[in-house]
């Protein structure tokens, strides 16, 4: 079972519609799975009415997520963003600041990182690099 990390901490996956693959994408999708070599730009022509949009991380290296995200939210996109995969917890202001609304990790990794170390950053709006800088 997936855990979900919010700025309230640790829940339970909420999202019972499940997920398409972009491939397998009809008209009107309610949920697309992502990966991250999509093109942002071609997602969002595609999205439709989709209420939910998960972008795959493969690998706490690949932040091309971080791009999808930042680029479907300035073009637009009002649904719920959420990272999956190898998300670490010192990335997850980055994906608040970047238009995710969610992490999903694996119990493996919610073992190895447990809730108090997302909530640390849980603030992500008023601890970034711009607001120290002018504290």
């Amino acid at each position: 079972m997936n855990v979900i990390v919010t700025d309230a901490g640790f829940s339970p996956d909420d999202w019972t519609d499940g997920f398409v693959t972009l491939e397998d994408a009809a008209n009107d999708v309610v949920a697309l799975d992502v990966a991250s070599d999509t093109d942002p730009d071609e997602l969002i022509d595609r999205l439709g009415s989709a209420q939910m949009v998960r972008v795959d991380f493969p690998s706490s290296a690949d932040g091309r997520g971080f791009t999808i995200a930042r680029v479907l939210r300035l073009k637009g996109y009002s649904g719920r963003l959420r990272a999956k995969g190898h998300v670490l917890a010192d990335q997850y202001a980055m994906a608040r600041r970047s238009g995710f609304d969610e992490v999903e990790i694996d119990e493996a990794l919610a073992d190895r990182q447990p809730e108090d170390q997302w909530l640390v950053r849980a603030d992500w709006e008023n601890h970034d690099y711009q607001t120290r800088l002018r504290g």
